[in-house]
């Protein structure tokens, strides 16, 4: 996130005893951490407009400075901002408010502005088959050994796939939590990988079953020793040069096995790192699983957030001409 530059001290300080405040109450880190921001980012606007001490301020003023930030442009997505990101202006704005009124700088009214739709929808999901299909294509490397003469360097590139489609989609993970794992993280004897940088920093075990148990250890011990440059390097998933492998050299390697398909329909599919784990809770879900279980394996906080996939999942059946009998 962007530091906009504050010149006025009054404001400085405010943005340090909102963030302290938030602290004492005991909010998340990345909370403590990110609320702050939206909150320069307000000021900001407010110190450019000549208004430079809390008090100048009304709900008025707020009011037009959401307007504004709706209007706003974004070039990397060529449109408005998301709504996402939207509301978390606004929950900083609302939590900000707050902290004025109970300090005592600005007794402000309560604003009453709309949360935005949300608009991170699902917008693909891989079937069963397909993910049987992405699998196998982790075995199709025969061709890249004839033009590059390296047999060694694929099989173990194909073992690091496998072990990715491992934790993306038989464990559930999200983006930085696969490419955050460690060594350490894999316990073979519990059958759980150990996710120590979830979400909001939130930790949870998760459980393997004896295939993805097997594909996690076969790069461990035969593939990964491959791209070993450093024998004290912690990383699980590592590079062909030995470093902690980025998110974006993972989604490369999902679009390859996609194409390796040879499945047009697969391929005509907007697919992400997420869209695996989007389909893992919707597989879980169609076969049975409880809803509380699925929230717990994926390390939501709470059940709004897993009960997209039983919509997603009445809908498809709608459309099917299915009904989802299963109890949830």
């Amino acid at each position: 996130m962007k530091q906009l530059p504050i010149t006025s001290p009054h404001y400085k300080y405010i943005i340090q005893s909102f963030k302290e405040w938030l602290d004492v109450l005991g909010y998340a880190e990345f909370t403590v951490y990110s609320m702050p921001h939206y909150i320069r980012e307000l000021l900001y606007h407010f110190e450019q407009s000549g208004k430079n001490q809390i008090a100048d301020i009304n709900n008025k003023d707020i009011k037009e400075y959401y307007r504004k930030l709706k209007q706003r442009s974004n070039t990397r997505q060529g449109g408005g901002l998301s709504n996402s990101y939207l509301n978390k202006h606004l929950q900083a704005i609302q939590k900000f408010s707050d902290y004025l009124r109970q300090s005592g700088r600005l007794l402000i009214p309560r604003l009453y502005i709309p949360q935005e739709d949300d608009d991170h929808k699902i917008k693909s999901i891989i079937t069963q088959e397909e993910i049987q299909q992405l699998y196998k294509a982790t075995e199709n490397y025969r061709q890249e050994i004839q033009r590059k003469n390296n047999p060694g360097l694929y099989e173990a590139l194909a073992l690091r796939d496998k072990a990715m489609l491992t934790v993306l989609y038989g464990c559930g993970l999200r983006r930085n939590e696969a490419v955050h794992l460690d060594i350490s993280d894999l316990q073979p004897e519990k059958k759980y990988l150990h996710v120590r940088k979830g979400k909001n920093y939130k930790e949870r075990l998760v459980p393997l079953n004896a295939k993805g148990l097997n594909y996690l250890q076969d790069y461990l011990y035969d593939g990964r020793p491959r791209f070993t440059r450093n024998e004290k390097a912690e990383a699980f998933f590592i590079s062909e040069r030995g470093k902690r492998i980025c998110g974006q050299s993972l989604l490369m390697r999902v679009k390859i096995l996609v194409q390796r398909t040879e499945n047009t329909e697969l391929e005509e599919k907007e697919i992400g790192l997420h869209t695996l784990r989007h389909s893992i809770a919707t597989h879980l879900l169609e076969a049975g699983m409880k809803l509380e279980s699925i929230a717990k394996f994926l390390g939501h906080s709470s059940l709004e957030s897993t009960q997209i996939y039983t919509h997603l999942l009445e809908n498809e059946n709608k459309a099917s001409g299915k009904y989802l009998l299963t109890e949830v």
